[in-house]
């Protein structure tokens, strides 16, 4: 009966978002990828926000439900069937009334099982779709046939631009470069590449004395190489956000300066490369929103480059692999051995990167396994030290955030640092 009730508010909402759309007429850019959909998502936000009146999807609302919540401008009433009418009232009270609408709409749209984006394609219309990247084991792919299969069903949402639309391709990624192909579109690409539409160059870590603060690298655009800073983050993840948000800007004819001075200001989104404070003076890479394996790879070997009093990384299992779980988690073990001091592992899976780290040799007196983030938060928490690099991963079930919280110096603000802090995830087990 649940399952039924939300096809039919699914289908309500999705119907009210058509209504929307066709009364308000908002310019609209759809983002897709396996990897980076969120941190693009915001950052195009951050750039698009000094010039228009826009919208993005919520957190990482990018389901069928979430993009017509987005549309809509409504919350996420979980199990609440209350506000869920009220939500489809307040959609019909949109429709009827005139109200002050967004420009401009960013929207993060995912797939979690075949068909998922034929159905969004089926009714959404864009002006601009982005494509960040497709690893060769991506998130998700034990729902799919083969990396093939989602690989096409990802490209779907090309077929959504309008016929004046432009494509952005990440330049750096064979399989999303070859998506050029499947349109008449004109392509932007960025990356760095040589021959990327936003190239990027020179990407370092930046400190403040010895304190690492953040992260800095050029673009080179219409001939012109400007200096980019972001702080608070590290990884190429979020350069790679950043050049797919100056491309959109670019395509936008937005002035660059005043987009690259919007990136140094912009609040990256929590669990993702996020540098946090600690407790004894200590840093935290808090990534703990997702993860995947080239997700946790790019971490690894951030952490790698950072300079540290002793680096560790306490990572969680990666979820939703099928088949190829155990040779990735023994890859990243591996990893592990040459860009950590101390290597803390967390979950069933996860015995599978203690044996990589051990079969390259990692000296197990260095390597800690717990079987859940409780346990490993009270390990970690009592473990760190002044002048520790604490990097913190794992998939989204794995509840890695509760580690981070352990160690986390302004506890006070961990609703506004952490990801899953609201009262439907602090009350599961």
């Amino acid at each position: 009966m649940k399952n039924i009730l939300k096809k039919i508010v699914t289908k309500i909402l999705i119907l009210e978002s058509k209504l929307v759309l066709k009364k308000y007429h908002p310019k609209i850019i759809a983002i897709t990828g396996s990897v980076g959909k969120t941190s693009t998502k915001d950052a195009i936000y951050t750039v698009i926000s000094k010039f228009a009146y826009v919208r993005k999807s919520d957190k990482s609302y990018n389901s069928q439900i979430g993009l017509p919540l987005t549309i809509l401008g409504l919350p996420n009433a979980w199990n609440n069937p209350g506000v869920w009418l009220l939500n489809i009232l307040r959609g019909l009270w949109l429709i009827v009334y005139p109200h002050k609408y967004p420009a401009w709409l960013v929207l993060e749209v995912g797939v979690g099982k075949p068909g998922d984006m034929a159905e969004t394609a089926s009714w959404l219309s864009t002006d601009i779709v982005v494509m960040t990247a497709i690893p060769e084991t991506p998130v998700h792919i034990e729902f799919f046939n083969s990396r093939k299969h989602l690989v096409e069903e990802k490209a779907a949402l090309i077929k959504t631009l309008k016929p004046n639309g432009v494509l952005i391709l990440n330049a750096d990624d064979e399989t999303v470069l070859d998506m050029k192909s499947k349109t008449k579109n004109i392509t932007v690409t960025y990356g760095f590449h040589p021959e990327a539409t936003l190239r990027g160059s020179e990407d370092n870590i930046y400190y403040e004395g010895d304190v690492p603060k953040g992260i800095t690298f050029r673009v080179d655009e219409a001939g012109k190489s400007l200096p980019v800073v972001m702080e608070g983050v590290f990884g190429k993840n979020h350069i790679y956000s950043a050049l797919a948000a100056l491309a959109c800007a670019h395509v936008m004819r937005f002035n660059i300066l005043e987009s690259i001075d919007m990136l140094r200001m912009h609040n990256t989104p929590p669990g993702r490369m996020k540098v946090l404070s600690g407790i004894n003076d200590s840093i935290i890479i808090d990534d703990t929103y997702n993860s995947s394996p080239v997700a946790a790879e790019a971490a690894l070997e951030t952490l790698g480059k950072v300079n540290a009093t002793r680096k560790i990384a306490v990572l969680g299992d990666m979820l939703e692999l099928g088949r190829h779980t155990d040779e990735a988690h023994k890859n990243l073990g591996g990893l592990a051995k040459k860009n950590t001091d101390i290597l803390v592992v967390v979950g069933p899976r996860s015995k599978f990167i203690k044996e990589g780290a051990e079969g390259s040799r990692m000296a197990k007196k260095n390597i800690f396994d717990f079987n859940n983030s409780k346990e490993a938060a009270e390990f970690v928490l009592g473990f760190v030290k002044t002048g520790d690099l604490v990097l913190v991963k794992g998939s989204q079930g794995m509840r890695m955030e509760r580690i981070t919280y352990a160690v986390l110096k302004d506890k006070e603000s961990a609703p506004r640092l952490l990801v899953r802090q609201e009262d439907e995830w602090l009350g599961r087990a």
